[in-house]
C-alpha cells in the first residue's frame, strides 16, 4: 500500500510538474521585439538583439523577435510586420528605430489592448511611449572630433536611411564640426539603404574624392563597405562609427558615437514588468547617465584633443552647449559629384 501509494504521488507529480510549468508560462508577461533590419549587422539592428538577449537573460517574462523586414525602412512593410505580430497576441511590443514611428502610430491605433514602445521614437498615444538614447550627444562630440582631427577641412557623413533619429544625428554632428571648425566643408548623404555594402563604398569614396578624410557612418551591415574603401587609402582617412565602440573593431576608426540602444529596449520590458511603463511619454538617456552615451577615442588621438572633447562634453552636460538638431544646409550627390538641395532625396524614397 505504502509502495502503491509512492508511485501514485510520483505519477501525480509527474503529471503536475509539466501544467505547473504550462500555467507559470501562461503568467508570463509576453514581450515582442521588432528589428526591421539584420539582427547580426554589427550596427544599430545588432543593438536591438542585444537588448532582446538582456530581456531574456534578466527579465522572467516570454519574449521573442522578429527581423530583417526592410533594410530600406520601407514604411509599408513596417507596417504589416508590426501588424502581424500584434495579431499573435502579446503584451507589449518594442519596436527598434525612429523609422518604426509612422507604423506604431497606426498599429497601436488597431489594438488598444496591446502596449507599444518606439525605441529613439518620438510618438506617444494612450497605449504608444517611446524610449530614446539621445545619439544627439555623442554625434555632436564625433562631429567635434571631426572638427579637430581633419587634416584636409573636409568631413564627410554617410547614412542609408531617413528616419528622425538619423537627421537628428546628421544635424548634431553637424553641430559639433562647425563648434570646433567653422571653416569646414561638410558633405552629407543618404543613399537609401543601411545594409548594401557597395553603394556606401561608392559614396565613401565619392566624398574622399572630394577631399574627405573624416567620414562618420549611421550604417547597418553596409558600414563595411566603408571600413574596407578608407583602409584602401593607407591610413590618409580616418573613420568615425555609431552605436558601438568600433575604435576596438578597427584601427582605422579615430572614435566612436556610442549610444547603447540595448539599453532602452531592456529598460521599457523591465519598466512594463514592474508596472512603471506610462504610456504617453518620451524617456530619454543622455550624455552623462552611465556609459550609454559617450565618445569613444583610438589610441592615437592625441592628449590635447582628448582634454578639448572633455571640457566640450562637461559643456553639453552642464547645459552650456545647446545642440542644434536641424541641417537645412545641401546635401552632396556622390553620383554627380554636385550638392543638391535635401528635397532630391525625395526621390530617392520613392525608388527605394
Amino acid at each position: 500500500m505504502h509502495k502503491l501509494g509512492s508511485a501514485l504521488l510520483i505519477a501525480a507529480g509527474m503529471t503536475l510538474a509539466p501544467l505547473g510549468q504550462a500555467l507559470a508560462a501562461e503568467d508570463q508577461h509576453k514581450i515582442a521585439v521588432l528589428i526591421p533590419g539584420k539582427h547580426d549587422d554589427n550596427g544599430f539592428m545588432q543593438a536591438a538583439y542585444r537588448g532582446y538577449e538582456k530581456i531574456k537573460a534578466e527579465l522572467d517574462v516570454n519574449a521573442s523577435y522578429v527581423s530583417n523586414i526592410s533594410a530600406t525602412s520601407d514604411p509599408a512593410l513596417l507596417t504589416e510586420a508590426m501588424r502581424k505580430l500584434a495579431q499573435e497576441g502579446p503584451d507589449l511590443i518594442i519596436a527598434h528605430g525612429g523609422q518604426c514611428n509612422g507604423p506604431a502610430e497606426i498599429v497601436s491605433k488597431e489594438f488598444p489592448d496591446i502596449r507599444f514602445v518606439v525605441i529613439q521614437g518620438h510618438v506617444q498615444g494612450p497605449n504608444l511611449s517611446s524610449y530614446v538614447v539621445r545619439q544627439e550627444d555623442s554625434a555632436w562630440l564625433a562631429g567635434a572630433l571631426a572638427g579637430l582631427t581633419t587634416r584636409t577641412d573636409v568631413v564627410g557623413h554617410i547614412s542609408g536611411a531617413w528616419p528622425q533619429p538619423g537627421l537628428i544625428g546628421r544635424a548634431a554632428f553637424y553641430d559639433g564640426v562647425k563648434h570646433v571648425n567653422p571653416d569646414a566643408k561638410f558633405l552629407t548623404w543618404f543613399t537609401g539603404d543601411l545594409d548594401n555594402t557597395d553603394i556606401n563604398a561608392q559614396a565613401a569614396a565619392a566624398e574622399i574624392g572630394q577631399g574627405a578624410d573624416v567620414i562618420y557612418t549611421m550604417l547597418n551591415a553596409g558600414r563595411q563597405g566603408v571600413i574596407d574603401e578608407i583602409k584602401s587609402h593607407d591610413g590618409k582617412v580616418r573613420h568615425i562609427g555609431n552605436v558601438s565602440d568600433w575604435t576596438q573593431v578597427d584601427t582605422s576608426f579615430v572614435g566612436s558615437a556610442v549610444a547603447d540602444a540595448s539599453v532602452a529596449i531592456l529598460n521599457a520590458a523591465r519598466d512594463f514588468t514592474t508596472g512603471q511603463w506610462q504610456p504617453d511619454q518620451i524617456t530619454e538617456i543622455g550624455l552623462g547617465q552611465g556609459d550609454v552615451v559617450k565618445l569613444t577615442l583610438a589610441e592615437d588621438v592625441s592628449p590635447e584633443i582628448r582634454q578639448q572633447l572633455d571640457e566640450l562634453a562637461a559643456k553639453l552636460i552642464s547645459g552650456e552647449i545647446r545642440i542644434n538638431t536641424s541641417y537645412e544646409g545641401p546635401e552632396f550627390n556622390p553620383a554627380t559629384g554636385e550638392f543638391v538641395p535635401q528635397s532630391f532625396k525625395e526621390e530617392l524614397k520613392a525608388k527605394s
